[in-house]
């Protein structure tokens, strides 16, 4: 009995050594953390340790249906919401690791983009919303991501609302205009809540331009001499009072009135000293704008780098690291950890005298959400000169201009020394100013091109001056230019359209809908936008007024704050535009955008050719489509023969990113090509055709060997 007894204890002995030895094997369970892009989820990954799991989800998992509405307008506009198609094998990933482990957070972009992603992915995982599972951070640094998990939060529903009635109120616009638009007009068309603002803008532009009348005036630039020195002065006034030059008529009157041999005197001199104040840090749209303007970005090429920037760079050593903060903010705003390190910076590496005690304060746009800090290095240590090697060149252009407009914020005023001088003889004032650069202060890191000295040489009053020349000239007033992608966001944040999130995909639409077309960086309407927008304006005019949908952005962004109830902000807008639609289907009559006559006949079955509308423009097509699809491209000859091979003409093309170039008629049998335009005459040095080269204040012909250059025309 005993020796049973025995035997019976080394066998539980065993059984639980056994067992232990199986749980030792056991792999603990991770946390794990779902972010939107594999950047971002290896870079959070490095910082948060073994014990955590980081995985991406792509961005949206869930959205409406693209091949219905999607919206039960009768009960109170309920979102039928499905999972994107692709994203099965994601979704089913992210379920099984999300059973295995211990802890989920969801960590997507801080913003209502952001929380809305994290709602679905806890609809999806079947989380509770209750739980305290979502992590948000600024920026992508250990010490601000460990923060952040230190202090998780529920979803925030008013975020969650907000996106919510925002992607239902584009759906509504866009599932009940779209289609009048495809039935009325052509197939492939679209209508939405901000481009179609963007639309107006750019066609109300150009009808003031079209409507635009020129008036003449004149100028009279003059050059004075004080004994070795000579200065420019323009002509002012007449008896101390500011007078125009309509004509030049009025120009011979007033040089009738001045005695060349007799001397001018400076009747006064006033010295001030003027403050140049730096501007603040960057917001979204004050970064895309200046991306636009001094690099030559567009909208969409800018936001990528800057995510690319957010969400991590490997930079050696230190392994992948954020190198910015978040970059979609409409606030100026700066943490007190990030001032200390910019004038830290600044004493060590410029002096005392840079760093400002005060640094500038934007000023919020009305309707900003000041959610997110401005956009600013996540650490100012990291100099663009330091991390050159790491970046790709558009990459390291970006993160010098965000870099040097933040530690210029931090820095002091620059200071310049001015000088007014007024000239008279006979009644008649000139006047004269100059500049000089007393203190550099922010401009010593962040150049504007307005820095540039305009100096005068000693004048004091009583002093007198010998008339050298004078210089009329004939202008005209210009019409209101073209907006360029900078100055149409800039119109947009002004007027109060759009968040920061939609500019980019705003600007990207229109275009590739063919409503608008990029010549000399400026937009221009098309016929077809043009169309579109006169629809539009005639049967919905709430949709394109500007007042109406700043109004309405008002309340989504109180559905933000927890002011406004997002379904009644929905209703409110839907119930009179439903009407508009059910008014629009019965009395627009279908538009026929008529194929022009091309003038010359089919190269291969003999027919007549036409010029057809498309999707990227007009091009010539056989009017016997579809039994004869000819089709050519429509080239515009610039008169001048070609250079190479002395028998075609030059004709303008587009390259696949729309920039304009030059090449031979008789491609691909002749494979002349060149990004300037030739003027059809032949350098008088070294015999290479000549071309014109757009400078800035006009344009000049040059040789592209560098041989030859003519005098700038304006």
């Amino acid at each position: 009995m005993a020796a049973t007894t025995e035997k019976a204890k080394a066998t539980k002995a065993k059984a639980t050594k056994t067992k232990t030895a199986k749980t030792k094997r056991r792999k603990p369970r991770k946390k794990l953390v779902i972010v939107e892009s594999p950047a971002k989820a290896k870079t959070i990954e490095k910082y948060l340790g073994r014990t955590y799991k980081v995985m991406a989800s792509l961005g949206h998992v869930r959205d409406l249906p693209k091949s219905k509405m999607g919206v039960d307008v009768d009960h109170d506009y309920d979102p039928h919401y499905i999972s994107i198609r692709g994203k099965g094998d994601v979704i089913k990933e992210l379920r099984s690791e999300a059973k295995k482990a211990k802890q989920v957070y969801l960590a997507a972009d801080p913003d209502r983009e952001g929380e809305s992603i994290a709602w679905h992915l806890s609809h999806l995982l079947n989380l509770d919303p209750k739980e305290k599972n979502r992590v948000v951070f600024n920026e992508i640094t250990k010490d601000a991501v460990k923060d952040a998990f230190k202090t998780p939060r529920t979803i925030d529903m008013d975020l969650v609302d907000a996106q919510q009635a925002r992607r239902i109120l584009d759906r509504l616009v866009g599932y009940s205009i779209s289609p009048l638009l495809w039935k009325k007009v052509k197939k492939g068309l679209s209508a939405g809540r901000v481009q179609s603002i963007a639309l107006k803008l750019i066609i109300d532009r150009e009808n003031e331009i079209k409507a635009f009348v020129p008036e003449e005036y004149w100028t009279i630039d003059s050059e004075f001499k004080l004994k070795r020195s000579k200065f420019a002065a323009s002509f002012w006034g007449i008896d101390g009072k500011k007078h125009d030059l309509p004509d030049n008529d009025e120009v011979q009157k007033v040089l009738a009135k001045l005695d060349r041999d007799k001397p001018f005197n400076i009747t006064k001199v006033t010295r001030k000293e003027r403050k140049r104040t730096p501007q603040p840090p960057f917001t979204t749209s004050a970064m895309q704008q200046e991306a636009n303007k001094k690099l030559n970005f567009r909208t969409r090429k800018t936001m990528m780098a800057a995510q690319q920037l957010y969400e991590g760079i490997n930079i050696g050593k230190e392994g992948s690291q954020g190198l910015i903060t978040y970059m979609r903010t409409d606030s100026t705003r700066i943490s007190v950890i990030a001032k200390h390190e910019a004038s830290s910076f600044i004493h060590e590496k410029y002096g005392a005298e840079y760093a400002a005690t005060k640094p500038i304060k934007g000023k919020l746009p009305e309707g900003a959400q000041d959610a997110h800090e401005a956009i600013r290095p996540s650490s100012v240590y990291r100099t663009p000169a330091d991390l050159k090697q790491y970046l790709t060149n558009d990459q390291y252009k970006l993160y010098s201009l965000i870099w040097n407009r933040f530690m210029a914020s931090q820095m002091t005023n620059a200071v310049m020394d001015t000088m007014a001088v007024t000239i008279e003889q006979n009644g008649v004032t000139f006047r004269a100013n100059g500049s000089k650069l007393k203190f550099d202060g922010f401009l010593k890191i962040y150049k504007d091109g307005k820095e540039k000295d305009n100096l005068l040489p000693d004048l004091n009053e009583g002093d007198q001056l010998t008339l050298s020349k004078t210089d009329p000239a004939q202008h005209f007033t210009q019409p209101p230019a073209r907006y360029s992608e900078a100055n149409l966001i800039k119109a947009l944040e002004e007027n109060g359209v759009g968040r920061p999130s939609t500019y980019a995909p705003t600007l990207d639409t229109i275009q590739r809908r063919y409503y608008v077309k990029l010549v000399g960086r400026r937009f221009e309407p098309t016929e077809l936008g043009e169309i579109v927008n006169t629809i539009i304006q005639d049967y919905f005019p709430d949709v394109v007024d500007i007042n109406f949908t700043a109004d309405l952005e008002k309340q989504l962004d109180g559905i933000e704050e927890g002011n406004q109830d997002w379904v009644k902000v929905v209703d409110t807008f839907y119930k009179p535009f439903s009407k508009e639609v059910s008014h629009a289907q019965d009395t627009i009559e279908k538009i026929q955008i008529k194929d022009e006559p091309a003038g010359f006949d089919c190269d291969i079955c003999g027919a007549p050719m036409v010029i057809k509308m498309g999707r990227y423009g007009k091009f010539y097509a056989c009017s016997r489509f579809p039994d004869c699809r000819n089709t050519k491209p429509i080239v515009k000859e610039i008169g001048v023969v070609c250079p190479k091979c002395h028998e075609g003409q030059v004709i303008e093309r587009k390259s696949k990113k729309n920039r304009l170039f030059y090449g031979c008629s008789r491609y691909p049998d002749c494979d002349f090509v060149t990004w300037d335009k030739p003027v059809g005459r032949d350098c008088p040095k070294d015999g290479h055709f000549l071309v014109e080269k757009k400078i800035k204040g006009g344009v000049q012909v040059i040789c592209p060997n560098g041989d030859y250059e003519e005098p700038v025309q304006k």
